[in-house]
C-alpha cells in the first residue's frame, strides 16, 4: 500500500492509537515538509506512547521550521510524562535549539526523574552553551554513575577547560565506562594537563580504554 499525506493524515485521526503511532513511523516516507506539517497533531495525542514518538521524530523533522519546532518542544517539557520531557530535551539537542537552555534548566532543577535528568544533562553538551557549565559541575557531583557519566561527556563537548580539573579525579574510577567517557572529554578539551592524563590512560588495564586514549594523543599532536 503507498503511503500518501491523506492516507497517514488519516491514520493520524484513528481511534485506534495504534494506528496512530504507526502512522508517526510512516510519515518518515514522506517529504519532510509535508511530514513537519502533520507531525504537529499527535506531538499533542491523548496517548503518551504517540506523543513521545512525535517528539522523538521533531529531532530531525524540526529542521524544517526551527522556531516552531522551538515552540513545541518547549511545551513538550511541560509534558506531564517524563518519558515525554526527555525526548523533548533529547530533540533540542539534537536541533541545537540554544534559545532552550532556560527551560531545560528550570525542568532539570525541579524533576525527581533520572531518566529527565539524564537527557537533559546529554543535551546540554550538544548545546554547547557555556552557560551550561555550572548545572554540569553540579550533575557530575551525582550518585547516579549514568549522570555522571553524561555530565563527563557534556563537558568535554562544551569546551570550557576549566572542566579539566573537575574530570581528572574520575580517571582513576573503578568503571571502565566513566573512564572512557573521561578519555574522550580530556581529547576534546586538549590542555597540557588533559594530555598528561591521556598518556597515563594508554596504559589503563581495559583494552578500550586504553586505545582510545592512544587515538586522542594521536589525533591531538
Amino acid at each position: 500500500m503507498t503511503t500518501t499525506p491523506d492516507s497517514v493524515k488519516a491514520a493520524l485521526e484513528s481511534a485506534d492509537f495504534g494506528e496512530r503511532l504507526r502512522a508517526i513511523n510512516h510519515l518518515r516516507q514522506l517529504d519532510p515538509a509535508i511530514a513537519f506539517e502533520l507531525i504537529k497533531a499527535p506531538v499533542v495525542d491523548s496517548n503518551v506512547r504517540v506523543r513521545y514518538a512525535a517528539v522523538s521524530q521533531l529531532s530531525s523533522l524540526g529542521r524544517q521550521d526551527l522556531e516552531a519546532s522551538l515552540k513545541i518542544l518547549r511545551a513538550g517539557l511541560l509534558d506531564p510524562e517524563p518519558d515525554v520531557q526527555a525526548a523533548a530535551a533529547d530533540s533540542i539537542g539534537a536541533l541545537k535549539l540554544t534559545e532552550a537552555f532556560d527551560d531545560l534548566e528550570a525542568l532539570y532543577r525541579r524533576t525527581p526523574e533520572w531518566l529527565v535528568s539524564f537527557s537533559i544533562v546529554a543535551t546540554l553538551g550538544e548545546l554547547g552553551n557555556l552557560r551550561a557549565f555550572e548545572l554540569l559541575e553540579e550533575a557530575l557531583a551525582s550518585d547516579n554513575d549514568l549522570l555522571k557519566t553524561a555530565a563527563i561527556g557534556s563537558l568535554g563537548e562544551l569546551g570550557d577547560v576549566r572542566a579539566v580539573d573537575l574530570i581528572i579525579p574520575y580517571a582513576t574510577n573503578p568503571d571502565w565506562q566513566i573512564r572512557y567517557r573521561v578519555v574522550q572529554a580530556l581529547g576534546a578539551l586538549n590542555t597540557p594537563e588533559a594530555r598528561s592524563m591521556l598518556e597515563t590512560l594508554a596504559t589503563d588495564d581495559t583494552e578500550q580504554v586504553a586505545q582510545q586514549a592512544k587515538n586522542c594523543l594521536e589525533a591531538i599532536k
